[in-house]
């Protein structure tokens, strides 16, 4: 083999090479992307079915049953409510009335969480759960259309 056809083979080994890294990180990426959705989002049928996403909202007002680790509640956004079931152990801070993201799949209208992160203290939400709450106050018809669909990771 010629110096000159070693020198190709090889950058076309070491190309091959970067191309299957960068597809293997970019699938990665893709299959831990997980997107915000607010309960009006859901309520319209926005929300990926069978695929990981998050959910905020407050946790309804008496919705609250729990029986033993299964857990089931409602978050709403004020405008639109979604019925909640979690097996595990809630957050301490966990209370009606107050802030929650939940991260799991939508089942036949439940939602079924597998994390359930409640807020840290009286001043602190994810920007696109206050958001949605603060929509949903004013009655935005448009809210399900304007809410960003990407919560960082």
């Amino acid at each position: 083999m010629k110096p000159r056809h070693r020198k190709l083979a090889i950058a076309g080994g070491l190309l091959a090479a970067v191309g299957v890294a960068v597809a293997l990180v970019l699938n990665a990426f893709q299959s831990n992307l997980v997107f915000f959705f607010s309960p009006s989002q859901v309520a319209a049928n926005e929300a990926p079915s069978g695929r990981t996403f998050r959910i905020g909202g407050l946790v309804e007002e008496g919705s609250l049953k729990v029986k033993g680790t299964d857990v089931q509640f409602v978050i709403t956004d004020t405008a639109k409510a979604v019925p909640v079931r979690f097996e595990g152990i809630l957050p301490d801070l966990f209370k009606e009335g107050k802030g929650v993201v939940a991260q799991g799949q939508l089942h036949d209208g439940v939602f079924v969480a597998r994390e359930v992160l409640a807020k840290h203290d009286e001043n602190y939400m994810p920007p696109e759960a206050a958001d949605a709450l603060e929509r949903a106050k004013h009655g935005d018809p448009k809210l399900a259309e304007s809410m960003p669909k990407e919560a960082p990771q």
